[in-house]
């Protein structure tokens, strides 16, 4: 298969958060799990600890909440991506809500979360001219088109079985709808017809993640906390039908055939593990490894047709002096890297790499607790071979973090 990027639609802002033909492959671009502070630091999560910001990532660190808080935390995502493959270069702009979630506790052992996370994103329109070496005239313009998602709603509960071990377990809705179609004409005879399959595929399911983190005390003002997350794969529920039309090469429709079609999806055992040093509540350290077994996961009743998926991620946060007089002693300051290898295969052959930077602040509001997160992160998607497709993009997240006292008991003298 020879992926050349002949037409791709992209000058506009578009509601799906991807333009990326690879995204043809599985069920397209994978979020990783992570509010603002989390991508600033390069996507790093289990190990994380922070009474004032929701960790989704490991629901283990809910218990680390505040008595007499309610967190409320949304992101926004703007990015714009360069794609190229040696021959043509093509421009995207996209925009999307990156996350939607709360936090408080129920009581000094037990926290719960709760919020609405994308898990994917499928959105592509380019083509492909496959000559006929023989006959010219039968020469072929083969179009690929697809859009949808998957999504999913969680809640979550972080408990303290011991002074210095949590647990927790987020159970997630689980669904989403993808369609994907694929056009072959003859451009220079018209007398032949063209073919339109569809596939659309809705999924409706759900998700469970599992996590775990153990804090030990190293020496005075620091300490070491390890994280580790769980989600067991599992077949999910779906309803997939494709639809076949057949049409002259005037452009009117022949004929469509549509066919129900009993097919398995499943998702992926992944496995992950962080350690966090955190030096007097001002420096923080983490890394991150974590993998999805996609090698051993059904797409359409096939196995193997995708590669497990890793990623290595390290990252670290600064602050100043949370009370200091000067307001940027009171700024985090967060930058990260990381190193992926995407699940995209194509022709049995492991079809990126990915790269990425990023850095952002935590900016604190004067008259409250709460934070604007913002962050900007540069990710190179790197094709393993020369005729596939190479993406540069620079990606910006805004998060906006409520941190409000609402359980206060009033006191009248």
């Amino acid at each position: 298969m020879v992926l050349m990027l002949a037409l791709l639609s992209g000058v506009a802002m578009a509601q799906n958060n991807t333009n990326s033909p690879y995204t043809r492959y599985g069920f397209g671009q994978l979020t990783d799990p992570g509010s603002a502070n989390s991508k600033a630091m390069g996507g790093v999560a289990y190990g994380l600890r922070d009474k004032a910001q929701v960790n989704f990532a490991n629901p283990a660190s809910y218990s680390a909440v505040d008595s007499l808080t309610f967190i409320f935390d949304g992101g926004l995502a703007l990015q714009n991506t360069n794609f190229s493959n040696g021959a043509v270069k093509l421009n995207a702009r996209n925009s999307s809500v990156d996350y939607i979630t709360m936090m408080f506790r129920a009581s000094k052992w037990c926290g719960i979360s709760m919020g609405l996370l994308p898990y994917s994103n499928v959105g592509y329109n380019f083509s492909e001219y496959q000559k006929n070496e023989t006959d010219v005239n039968n020469s072929t313009l083969v179009s690929y088109m697809g859009d949808g998602g998957l999504h999913q709603v969680y809640f979550g509960a972080g408990i303290k079985v011991l002074n210095n071990l949590s647990i927790g377990a987020n159970l997630s809705y689980f669904w989403g709808d993808i369609t994907r179609s694929r056009s072959q004409s003859f451009v220079l005879n018209t007398s032949a017809n063209g073919l339109t399959t569809t596939t659309n595929t809705s999924i409706s399911s759900y998700k469970l993640d599992l996590g775990l983190q153990y804090t030990q005390k190293i020496a005075e003002k620091q300490e070491l906390t390890l994280g580790a997350v769980f989600s067991p794969g599992h077949d999910l529920s779906n309803e997939t039908y494709v639809q076949d039309m057949l049409s002259s090469g005037t452009g009117s429709s022949a004929s469509i055939t549509t066919r129900d079609t009993a097919v398995v999806f499943s998702l992926p055992t992944t496995i992950g593990v962080g350690l966090t040093y955190k030096y007097d509540n001002r420096l923080t350290i983490s890394a991150d490894y974590m993998v999805q077994k996609w090698s051993e996961a059904s797409y359409m009743s096939e196995k193997g047709v995708m590669c497990n998926r890793t990623r290595l991620s390290v990252g670290a946060e600064y602050q100043p002096n949370a009370l200091g007089r000067s307001y940027f002693s009171a700024v985090k300051y967060r930058v990260g890297a990381h190193y992926s290898k995407p699940y995209y295969k194509i022709d049995g052959v492991d079809a990126a790499k990915e790269y990425g930077v990023s850095f952002g602040f935590g900016l604190p509001l004067a008259t409250s607790r709460s934070l604007i997160n913002l962050t900007a992160q540069y990710v190179r998607t790197s094709g393993q071979m020369n005729n596939f497709l190479n993406e540069n993009t620079l990606r910006i997240c805004v998060g906006i973090t409520f941190n409000e006292g609402w359980f206060f008991k009033s006191k009248v003298n």
